[in-house]
């Protein structure tokens, strides 16, 4: 069976074998990575330019594991033996996408994640952003134009500092169209022009072809060193780590905090799948606060979390008043 957290990695099982497995994942719990801790030596999140404020206790991204490449006693195992869920292969796997293109998916998925996690925390600290190239589409507007590490600094002469707002800017344009985009690349500042492409998921939409990221401008700088985890779904876990590092005092108050959910440039926290798995896994590694979008509410109040106070949470705002709240002992927004 191939085992995955978030991200998809397909084991390659040979012909033969191919007919003797079913066409449905499982899913279940997976690992929980502290985001204030270490992976092999490294910070998962490593703040470097400024003073790092230390931190204690833990603030916890959870996962979901999915299985495939099962045969039919495997998958009927994971569901009576663990509670596992199954669902339809295609769920996962959608059936016109390579392996390749969803590898690549999902990492893009993850940077994404990674770079409204810091635009989010940067935007609560009050400090400045910029916007920087982390890969290029092949045959892209952008491939030959740019390069992986450049700052895009405007777009048609208007600035900017976020993902986003290229994002804004780009759309507001057509296929076939050109635009002038103000650069940086090490010590040099010029501007390129680029005809955009059609976006072949969104045929008739205008495509640049940039995968960016997003750093803190001047000195500051953030790192997120999880391999082999894709998705959207640790942007608000990831932004709360960068918060905690950049402010004084304890943001969790030193307890063990986890949760799950998508975040947006703007603090907003967006909901996830697999919340049931996610809430077994963080309860079942200690956790005494989970931290879940309130869109998953509804799914939150038919899963047993034990003795773990489950809150639910619309912004990173919000996210924060309750780690605040609970660790003071006063109520915090329960998700029933």
């Amino acid at each position: 069976m191939g085992l995955l957290a978030l991200a998809l990695s397909l084991d390659h099982v040979p012909a033969t074998d191919i007919a003797l497995t079913v066409p449905f994942a499982a899913e279940g719990p997976g690992p929980t990575f502290n985001t204030l801790g270490d992976v092999e030596g490294t910070p998962v999140v490593d703040v470097e330019g400024a003073e790092v404020d230390p931190t204690e206790g833990n603030l916890n991204m959870t996962t979901v594991s999915v299985r495939t490449n099962m045969t039919l006693a495997q998958a009927l195992g994971r569901w009576i033996g663990t509670g596992d869920t199954l669902v339809p292969l295609g769920q996962v796997i959608p059936p016109d996408v390579s392996e390749e293109e969803l590898r690549r998916l999902n990492e893009s998925a993850f940077v994404a994640s990674e770079a409204a996690a810091t635009v989010a925390a940067m935007n609560h600290l009050g400090l400045p952003t910029e916007v920087v190239v982390h890969d290029l589409v092949p045959g892209s507007a952008a491939d030959g134009v740019l390069e992986p590490g450049d700052v895009i600094t405007a777009v048609d002469a208007r600035g900017v500092s976020q993902p986003g707002e290229v994002q804004d800017l780009v759309r507001a344009r057509a296929a076939g169209e050109k635009v002038v985009l103000g650069v940086r690349r090490g010590e040099r500042a010029f501007d390129v022009e680029a005809t955009l492409g059609d976006n072949p998921e969104e045929p008739g939409s205008p495509q640049l072809g940039v995968l960016m990221t997003s750093q803190p401008a001047g000195d500051v700088s953030v790192d997120y060193n999880l391999n082999d985890v894709g998705g959207p779904s640790a942007g608000m876990m990831f932004s709360l780590a960068v918060i905690d590092k950049l402010s004084p005092g304890l943001l969790n108050g030193g307890r063990f905090v986890a949760g799950t959910g998508t975040i947006a440039e703007d603090g907003k926290v967006g909901p996830i799948g697999g919340i049931a798995h996610k809430i077994r896994a963080a309860r079942d590694a200690g956790a005494e606060l989970f931290l879940a979008p309130a869109g998953n509410c509804s799914e939150v109040a038919r899963v047993d979390s034990g003795e773990m106070v489950v809150a639910g949470v619309a912004t990173l705002d919000d996210a924060i008043s309750a780690m605040q709240d609970f660790s003071a002992g006063r109520d915090v927004p329960a998700c029933r």
